[in-house]
């Protein structure tokens, strides 16, 4: 993993929390499969970390929490950056012991595994490849969805067995499903100040800041139109977007209300929405 993606100047997701039906039943995933730890804990509402100290996903369940609705708005996945190779190749291992069903792509940037947990809340784990080894054209990076070359990573492995997520693992990117892609784009491009890196036909669009692969993909694989969730229901209940600088923030909060967007203050959380009703934090 390449620390600069994900450091100042970049602009990047720093924490995501999700609304599930069952705390306790959530927190056993995140921590015997996924391989997350504790770092919060009250009686509807968890924080998990890697390292110990760095709160990457939160989960709440909300009052009269309600099954995750198809066909809207919101998360499609998020994901788990790994420091290295071998660190996929442990998850690997892991998942196989537990006899547990996964998809596996091969981006060309990336090399992915995907599962859902127990609300069908879509998660990517991966590794990156070197940034050097990236194709790009006009400004857009190759991206493909190949066969994952899993014996090849195996490889790697040695006598190195799982011991749940490394402390250098971060959030690499988040995935959202939007009801439309032109306001998207705007609110995204010339309001959060990100770059279009690679369009999907009309369907998908991938943005990043720094030149990575992206930190955020849009789409609209749940239908043009599609609308928000429940509030209540299981899903994404917001994404935190990590800012270089309060400078940088005072920025985005100046666009974002020029192009007619609300950022809401509460002490010191500024909140926003994307067209499709996705709730974002902007955090320093």
């Amino acid at each position: 993993m390449e620390q600069k993606f994900f450091r100042e100047p970049s602009t990047f997701v720093g924490h995501v929390e999700l609304n599930i039906t069952n705390l306790a039943s959530s927190l056993e995933f995140y921590q015997e499969v996924i391989g997350l730890q504790i770092l919060e804990q009250s009686e509807r509402r968890a924080v998990l970390t890697a390292d110990g100290k760095t709160g990457l996903i939160s989960l709440v369940q909300p009052e009269q929490a309600a099954p995750k609705q198809a066909n809207t708005t919101g998360l499609y996945h998020y994901a788990i950056l790994l420091p290295n190779r071998v660190d996929l190749a442990k998850v690997i291992q892991h998942f196989s012991e537990l006899n547990i069903r996964i998809g596996a792509s091969d981006h060309l940037v990336s090399e992915a595994l995907y599962l859902n947990d127990p609300d069908g809340n879509g998660i990517e784990i991966y590794v990156d490849r070197p940034s050097s080894t990236w194709t790009w054209k006009n400004s857009e990076v190759a991206m493909t969805v190949d066969p994952l070359d899993i014996k090849d990573i195996m490889g790697d492995l040695g006598n190195e067995s799982w011991e749940g997520l490394p402390a250098g693992t971060v959030i690499g990117h988040i995935h959202l499903h939007v009801s439309e892609l032109k306001n998207t784009e705007e609110f995204y491009r010339e309001g959060l100040g990100f770059d279009v890196v690679n369009r999907f036909g009309a369907q998908a669009l991938f943005i990043s800041t720094g030149g990575y692969h992206h930190h955020i993909g849009l789409n609209t694989w749940a239908g043009a139109g599609a609308p928000a969730p429940a509030e209540n229901s299981a899903g994404l209940a917001f994404f935190a977007l990590t800012l270089p600088s309060e400078g940088a923030r005072e920025k985005v909060i100046d666009r974002l209300q020029g192009l007619g967007y609300d950022v809401e203050r509460d002490d010191e959380v500024f909140m926003t929405k994307d067209p499709s009703g996705n709730r974002i934090k902007l955090q320093v």
